[in-house]
């Protein structure tokens, strides 16, 4: 068993990855780096990352599955005693992170690189000079998908540890809700 107080870290760890992640994305949305990538997604790993293994062990433990028993219902992805508000949160929260990814995976041109004190960009061999503003932007792409990854890790670290935080004051679920085997 995974000891409470380091689920409630685990879980206060994910949140604020969360909000660090989002935050940052929104710095980027809106044309600014609060910081730079490196220290960025250095931070938004060390706060998500120790919340995923926590979460997936705990609900790996807790409920025992190994995939959800209908892949269209909202219900076989969260255990039951979660609130469904709880789940659709979460869910929200994934697809606007998602959608951060794949918004900025569409903005990419190239990796931006700065060489003899000209910027370019190098896509598949083939170097563009471009201007600042050009690299600054696609800088800000590449950061923008490491923290997206890292803010729907955090969405899911955030959710699950919350699961298995608050699994002690559920009711006794019935056997159809766990699959024909009772809860731990």
């Amino acid at each position: 068993m995974i000891p409470q107080r380091w689920l409630i870290v685990c879980s206060a760890m994910s949140s604020a990855g969360l909000l660090w992640s989002a935050a940052l994305i929104g710095g980027l949305l809106a044309g600014v780096r609060l910081v730079p990538t490196a220290a960025a997604v250095a931070v938004a790993a060390a706060l998500t990352v120790p919340g995923v293994i926590a979460g997936v062990i705990g609900n790996r433990w807790y409920y025992r599955t190994t995939r959800p028993r209908s892949p269209w219902s909202l219900t076989s992805w969260v255990p039951p005693h979660v609130p469904h508000w709880a789940g659709m949160l979460a869910g929200v929260l994934f697809f606007a992170f998602w959608l951060a990814v794949v918004v900025a995976f569409a903005g990419l041109d190239g990796s931006p690189e700065l060489r003899d004190g000209q910027y370019v960009l190098t896509d598949n061999g083939r170097t563009t000079v471009v201007t600042e503003s050009d690299h600054t932007r696609q800088d800000h792409l590449q950061q923008q998908i490491s923290l997206g990854v890292l803010g729907a890790l955090a969405v899911g670290a955030t959710f699950m540890t919350g699961a298995v935080l608050t699994h002690h004051a559920a009711p006794q679920p019935t056997e159809t809700q766990s699959a024909g085997r009772p809860l731990a």
